[in-house]
């Protein structure tokens, strides 16, 4: 099983970055995904989860309106386009399959000036 994820990196305030997460070794449109990310001295927390066959999506009130999951099953790829980013979105971003436990390595995510 391995979830990889790309697109990081250093962004100014106000830009957009689009994260994806490509899954392999286990039936990836059978699950429901998630992303969640971890700044520095902070716990990891929830950021959106999307339905198996990507017709619900839910978010945490801080990206709401700013960020969208979306998944492309027939590629086993999840995504997140992060729009209007501020210095408090920095943080390594991680994929995971909640009913599995099934976690990706992060990918980091910079907002500064």
């Amino acid at each position: 099983v391995q979830l990889v994820e790309s697109g990081g990196g250093l962004v100014q305030p106000g830009g957009s970055l689009k994260l994806s997460c490509a899954a392999s070794g286990f039936t990836f449109s059978s699950y429901d995904m998630s992303w969640y990310r971890q700044a520095p001295g902070k716990e990891r927390e929830w950021v959106a989860r999307i339905s198996r066959p990507g017709d619900k999506t839910y978010y945490a009130d801080s990206v709401k309106g700013r960020f969208t999951i979306s998944r492309d099953n027939a590629k086993n790829t999840v995504y997140l386009q992060m729009n209007s980013l501020k210095p408090e979105d920095t943080a390594v971003y991680y994929c995971c399959t909640p009913a599995r436990g099934f976690w990706g390595q992060g990918t980091q995510v910079t907002v500064s000036s």
